[in-house]
């Protein structure tokens, strides 16, 4: 218990006597003196005490508390009236389960002995398997009274709520759960439970947060474990791969399809506007046709003539003083033409 006695003790008389006598009884008008004496230093070492900064010191009156004093020099009835008990309200305390922390030193990591503290931390899950949960439980007194007065051997109680408290939360999940994510919620959990437990109690504790140090199965499955551990790191690889693979897949997939869509659209969209251009265009000429025949004719004779010839690239021979086939038109001219736009 986070509490002492500092400043109340009265001083031996006997030591005294021992001291400043050579061993004779001194004569009574002596002893009265030297008792008037002591009481008088008895009297001022027991006037006053000191709280330090991290205490708080609750004063009590013939056995009834007065008042909680806060940290600094006070002053208080002597001879043992008033009596002062020292409570260390502002030091964060813990409780280990299933392991004691056997030391540390400067610049050097805490170690610890857990082969003796099984029977707290192995428990059964929901599931029925046994796994060892050592955990840390840390708090601060904040009432003193009631951490002194309210209920006896309150951190004893602590540790028997923390205890049950923890075997409860780690019985209702599944081993895999309390193993792996389900640390957090755990922790969450029992400090919620604790805390509501002191408080129906009324220890003046306050709980700051329960911590799970090493969860892991006892060292007789500890193999098969690390097993199934690995079976399933590797599913999970596994699965992120394949994830991985649909990630790059799809939308390459639908890239492609949006990319082929596209370009059908566009090819739909200029084979439609040639169409509506070639009908205009036939329109056009149609009613130029009507219009005057023979000279429409011609012209679309000539014209078509003058993009199927070039790609021929032949030469007609015929007989002196016979007509061209092609009247209108000059063969040799129109092919070198043509040779030289095909360049």
């Amino acid at each position: 218990m986070a509490q002492s006695n500092r400043g109340n003790g009265p001083p031996d008389l006997t030591e005294v006597f021992e001291i400043f006598g050579s061993g004779k009884k001194p004569p009574k008008f002596a002893i009265g003196g030297i008792i008037a004496v002591m009481l008088v230093i008895w009297g001022v070492f027991t006037s006053f005490y000191t709280v330090q900064p991290e205490e708080r010191a609750v004063v009590k009156r013939l056995g009834k508390v007065v008042g909680i004093s806060d940290p600094g020099l006070h002053f208080k009835l002597p001879f043992g009236i008033d009596e002062a008990q020292f409570v260390a309200t502002e030091r964060v305390l813990k409780q280990e389960f299933g392991f004691r922390t056997e030391g540390s030193l400067a610049g050097r990591r805490t170690t610890y002995q857990q082969a003796d503290f099984q029977d707290e931390s192995l428990m059964l899950t929901g599931d029925l398997n046994i796994i060892d949960v050592e955990w840390v439980v840390q708090y601060r007194i904040n009432d003193p009274i009631k951490f002194l007065y309210e209920i006896r051997e309150p951190t004893r109680t602590l540790r028997d709520i923390s205890e049950s408290v923890m075997r409860r939360v780690a019985g209702n999940r599944l081993g895999s759960e309390v193993l792996t994510v389900g640390r957090v919620d755990i922790q969450s959990t029992a400090r919620d439970e604790i805390q509501q437990a002191m408080d129906g109690y009324e220890a003046g504790i306050h709980i700051i947060t329960v911590e799970l140090q090493d969860v892991v199965p006892p060292a007789a499955v500890q193999p098969a474990f690390n097993e199934v551990n690995e079976a399933r790191q590797e599913r999970e690889r596994m699965i992120n791969e394949a994830r991985k693979r649909v990630n790059q897949e799809i939308p390459r997939a639908e890239g492609a399809a949006i990319r082929t869509i596209a370009e059908a659209e566009g090819y739909a969209t200029e084979r439609v506007n040639r169409a509506k251009g070639e009908s205009v265009r036939f329109t056009a000429v149609l009613e130029q046709y009507r219009s005057v025949p023979e000279v429409t004719r011609s012209r679309l004779y000539l014209e078509t003539l003058n993009e199927i010839l070039p790609k021929i690239g032949q030469v007609l021979m015929v007989q002196e003083g016979q007509m061209g086939p092609l009247p209108l038109l000059d063969v040799n001219q129109n092919a070198v033409r043509g040779r030289e736009e095909a360049k």
